[in-house]
């Protein structure tokens, strides 16, 4: 049973080489080292870590100050699932499960491959937890990646398990277009990260969320006005495009930047979560992610006034994510970049 506990960047042009610039131009490079390793595949680091985790299986830390709930949960285990909400109505469901792919090509326990039957099986679990909580008008996002090397599952199968649900509507597909990628000399390169976007009933979508620092210059698309042909520029309410359904503004997360959290591996960035949730939530909104992994959702419901609700199977990523949300309040880094997330293994 649960135990309950209390307790950015300058932007630059699209146009000028690289999107976000990274924080740090003056310091050593020799410094700029990770403490350790991905914690998931060290099983002599997960020890040394463990003793430091101030919650268990079943446990939850309630925030004293705004009330953002982290536990430690199976988010297949439908009745955890309910513990961890307490009642709470999911107004987004966003998270980042994992893909079913070699991480790093290690197949390891947190970060590791099982069938795509199995994998199946986990994500309709998964998602009857979660969607039974959801309030009559919701938003549901969810990354998802797909092993090219198996007819890419899981993607398809998402899709049409989603399909099945008649009370959700899929809305969108999102591509996050990385900024470094993986080559090969047979294959294009891959760039890309996916994001499915579902609803149900009429949820809020706030477009001022949309807009992006990449100014307008392309004139073009003459319309009569009035009597008057006009061009695009003209008639545009912003002097930014709009990020549409392929994000090119987003920087990835890596050891130069503030928000990187050392040990987690395949960070997504704050900044497109920031989106989603300002989208698809008002201030004051239940946002819920049952794989919390390095806390990104929970640091972008602080940052935007959402009562978030997080969990994660394993202690150790539900540790990392209530200090970075301690740590960004006491320093306002969103991250620990190449500092040590665990300062008690230096002592």
């Amino acid at each position: 049973m649960f135990a309950l506990k209390s307790s950015q960047p300058k932007e630059l042009s699209l146009f000028s080489g690289q999107v976000d610039r990274p924080e740090t131009p003056n310091v050593d490079r020799r410094k700029m080292r990770e403490p350790f390793g991905r914690i998931d595949g060290d099983d002599e680091l997960r020890n040394r870590l463990l003793p430091y985790c101030r919650l268990s299986q079943g446990e939850v830390w309630i925030d004293p100050e705004k009330g953002h709930r982290v536990g430690v949960a199976d988010a297949t285990d439908g009745a955890s699932v309910s513990r961890l909400l307490d009642g709470h109505e999911i107004d987004l469901c966003l998270t980042d499960p994992p893909y079913n792919v070699r991480v790093g090509a290690r197949n390891t326990e947190w970060l590791g491959q099982m069938s795509p039957s199995a994998y199946d099986e986990f994500s309709r679990t998964w998602l009857d937890a979660a969607l039974v909580h959801t309030a009559p008008n919701s938003s549901l996002y969810v990354w998802l990646g797909a092993d090219m090397k198996n007819g890419m599952h899981p993607l398809p199968e998402f899709c049409i398990d989603m399909r099945s649900r008649t009370d959700w509507n899929a809305r969108n597909w999102i591509t996050l277009r990385n900024q470094r990628g993986y080559g090969t000399q047979k294959n294009w390169m891959w760039v890309r990260q996916e994001l499915l976007y579902y609803v149900k009933g009429s949820p809020v979508f706030n477009i001022a969320a949309e807009y992006t620092d990449i100014p307008k210059i392309l004139r073009g698309y003459h319309k009569e006005v009035g009597g008057r042909k006009t061009e695009n520029l003209e008639r545009s309410k912003s002097e930014t495009i709009r990020a549409g359904n392929v994000w090119v503004d987003v920087q990835q997360v890596f050891y130069r930047r503030h928000e990187n959290v050392p040990g987690c591996y395949a960070q997504k960035p704050v900044k497109s979560i920031e989106r989603i949730v300002e989208a698809s939530s008002n201030p004051g909104s239940v946002v819920f992610d049952p794989f919390a992994h390095s806390g990104t959702t929970l640091i972008a419901s602080e940052k935007l006034g959402r009562t978030c609700v997080t969990s994660d199977i394993d202690p150790i990523f539900a540790e990392i994510a209530i200090r970075r949300l301690e740590r960004y309040r006491e320093t306002g880094n969103p991250g620990w970049q190449c500092e040590n997330p665990f300062p008690e293994l230096l002592q």
